[in-house]
């Protein structure tokens, strides 16, 4: 008796990556549907033309779906992206911290919404081109992997996912590289086959926040203050907190022997604290709205520790604390760790989960 193949959703952007993603996908056997999620608003078409969430990725979303010869579907999410992503990205900066858009962009809108779409299909998955791994045990759990191509490794941007968006989502591309996708896509003559990779925010025109942030909250939207020593010595006047990220050395007032970089921003009292390069250096820190796919730990754990996506890693003792919180102590202490960035622990290539830094001790 003939089986009906199971029915996946793909998210397609329009690049190369989701599209032999869909390809991968129908050759295994899936009903393929393919989705690509409008997220930009009305004032954001015109800066982003060629940006994932612009027009133009509507139109090779659609050309790369005919030649496969799967359906293709747009969805309108702008309002949910713009409170669950854009609004976060604004208040982050306003509090002094260094948001991750692309974490919570995959939490809540690619691996959240999405899924609500696909369920209205009738499909059992949903898929993405993310370069990750997904292992799936005997019982139905289910461990999140780096992907293969160290390079291009996208694990990091996918820790806070549940066991059930890991259980629903398949990431045909884990286990290849990005020569190995972009060789198919030429194969299969799609004209996404040597599409440059975005690297930037897809909402953040140029990648430049600081005009985006002007842009949205306008002058009077911004905390105006000072710029101080860490011995408390004021050195001058800065136009905003907003404006300001850990390890920063532009925009800081000259005349110091040494170089100057932003070690602490406090915007209760619209502080920019400023030290030399040495008080940048930092060994312990807390993360909260933690997430473990495997369960919530119950006693320290060793763990190798990125802190930004492009860290390299470091080993780590994390002491979890209750109520979605940890304390971490590297090893050996790291440069710039950030509030507001992800702080993802790894046990070789599995990922173990994380929280969002809070403070620094």
């Amino acid at each position: 008796m003939q089986t009906t193949p199971s029915r996946v959703v793909i998210g397609m952007s329009g690049g190369v990556d989701s599209s032999v993603a869909a390809y991968l996908l129908k050759q295994a056997g899936y009903d393929v549907v393919g989705i690509t999620m409008k997220v930009w608003l009305q004032d954001c078409i015109a800066q982003a033309q060629d940006a994932c969430c612009g027009p133009s990725a509507i139109t090779d979303a659609r050309a790369v779906a005919h030649t496969l010869g799967i359906p293709h579907y747009v969805v309108d999410e702008s309002l949910d992206f713009e409170k669950e992503v854009i609004g976060y990205f604004t208040a982050e900066y306003r509090a002094g911290r260094t948001p991750n858009p692309c974490i919570l962009c995959n939490e809540k809108v690619k691996f959240g919404n999405l899924w609500t779409k696909a369920r209205s299909l009738g499909a059992e998955f949903i898929a993405t081109g993310h370069y990750a791994l997904i292992d799936r045990n005997e019982d139905g759990h289910c461990v999140l992997r780096k992907g293969a191509d160290a390079r291009k490794d996208q694990s990091y941007f996918l820790f806070s996912l549940s066991q059930e968006q890991l259980r629903r989502s398949l990431m045909p591309l884990g286990g290849m590289s990005k020569p190995e996708i972009r060789e198919i896509a030429r194969r299969l003559g799609l004209k996404v086959a040597d599409k440059a990779d975005s690297q930037e925010i897809c909402f953040v025109p140029g990648n430049d926040y600081k005009a985006f942030l002007r842009d949205r909250l306008g002058e009077a939207g911004f905390q105006p203050g000072g710029i101080y020593s860490k011995e408390g010595k004021r050195l001058g006047d800065h136009d905003g907190v907003e404006l300001f990220t850990i390890g920063q050395r532009k925009g800081l007032p000259g005349g110091s022997p040494r170089p100057l970089y932003v070690i602490d921003i406090d915007p209760a009292t619209r502080r920019v604290i400023v030290g030399d390069a040495d008080d940048l250096t930092q060994a312990e820190f807390e993360i909260e709205r933690c997430s473990w796919p495997g369960g919530e730990p119950s006693a320290p754990f060793e763990a190798n520790i990125k802190i930004r996506s492009t860290h390299p890693g470091a080993d780590a003792t994390v002491y979890p604390l209750g109520e979605g919180k940890a304390h971490v102590r590297l090893h050996t202490p790291q440069r710039a760790v950030t509030p507001g960035q992800a702080a993802v622990c790894y046990n070789g290539d599995r990922v173990l989960g994380g929280g969002w830094i809070a403070r620094t001790l």
